[in-house]
């Protein structure tokens, strides 16, 4: 990607988040990137193709953050490693997540299923919920599955709740519940 490219989609990526997609144009964001509207355009070809690069960039951030957070406290038994991804989700909000998921908030924003930017949203909780699987097959869960999607359910659940500021302490009541269920299986 070039220079000007990445900019636009630093830019890009924080007006989206901190905005709403639809609240920011593509003017604002060539203005805000300091190139021109074609050079947006030459780049990604049109503001949906953007928004879709913008979730897939956001995605693999996340993504190493997450593995991070797991993979280098090895030292913990494989059920401690399954729980650290409450750890990462806490980390991220407080750094990369205060307005709450950036793919929920975009699925809530791109209500037209062939938008490329709702594969990318697609593919990011399939990622996530396949590595909580992984993980629990690791720890020796006997129903890798069900433990996997129940702690979904509660990360994206602690996600929402954290970013309202409904219950505090959102992601940590979360954690624990999903300790509760890992040791009743």
């Amino acid at each position: 990607m070039t220079p000007a490219a990445e900019r636009v989609l630093e830019v890009a990526g924080k007006l989206f988040y901190d905005n709403g997609i639809h609240a920011v144009g593509v003017e604002a964001i060539a203005n805000e990137a300091n190139v021109t509207k074609k050079t947006l355009y030459d780049r990604f070809g049109s503001k949906d193709a953007l928004i879709a690069q913008y979730l897939r960039r956001r995605d693999e951030r996340w993504r190493e953050h997450v593995v991070r957070v797991v993979e280098q406290r090895t030292r913990m038994t494989p059920t401690r490693r399954l729980l650290l991804v409450f750890d990462a989700l806490e980390e991220w909000m407080a750094t990369e997540n205060p307005r709450g998921c950036a793919f929920v908030n975009a699925q809530a924003e791109l209500p037209d299923a062939g938008h490329p930017g709702r594969e990318v949203i697609r593919e990011q909780k399939q990622w996530l919920l396949d590595y909580l699987r992984t993980l629990a097959r690791e720890a020796g869960i006997r129903n890798p599955r069900k433990i996997a999607t129940s702690v979904l359910l509660l990360l994206e659940g602690a996600t929402v709740t954290a970013s309202l500021g409904v219950v505090p302490g959102a992601v940590g009541n979360a954690k624990e519940v999903a300790k509760q269920l890992i040791e009743l299986n």
